[in-house]
């Protein structure tokens, strides 16, 4: 149940990524042609934007959600740069590469979740067992 649910907020990041970062919010024309084919670009290139992070992903041994797609695309203009001046020639080299660190390609770790002690004395705290009535510690009294 927790990989669906981790699946669903994958779909809620694909459909964020398409609006906000490939401008998808945004029609440019009205025609039911050109609104079609919008779509069908913008959704291409995310397709391969997912691959190209995939692949990025299996470069550097990390799986797929340490890979900041949002990176590899606004990444990709420091690439061409790289690639006119001679420097760079494989893209998914590049992005991997320890000298490209600076990019954030990589995402990093989230803390764990620390569970909330909200006692003002924390070593006293009791257990849920014990907030309830016994019947055993009070001999079936019910109070």
């Amino acid at each position: 149940m927790a990989d669906l649910y981790q699946r669903r907020w994958r779909i809620e990041d694909a459909f964020c990524i398409v609006k906000r970062l490939l401008n998808l919010s945004y029609l440019w024309t009205g025609s039911v042609n050109g609104i079609q084919l919008q779509i069908w670009a913008t959704w291409l290139f995310y397709a391969v934007l997912v691959d190209l992070g995939d692949a990025v992903a299996d470069e550097l041994g990390v799986p797929i959600e340490r890979v900041s797609l949002e990176m590899i695309y606004r990444g990709m203009y420091h690439f061409s740069v790289a690639y006119q001046k001679g420097l760079a020639s494989d893209l998914v080299k590049y992005f991997a590469d320890k000298k490209n660190q600076d990019l954030w390609i990589r995402s990093r770790l989230r803390k764990p979740h620390v569970r909330l002690i909200i006692s003002p004395f924390p070593g006293t705290q009791r257990s849920p067992e014990q907030f309830f009535c016994n019947n055993k510690a009070t001999n079936g009294v019910i109070f």
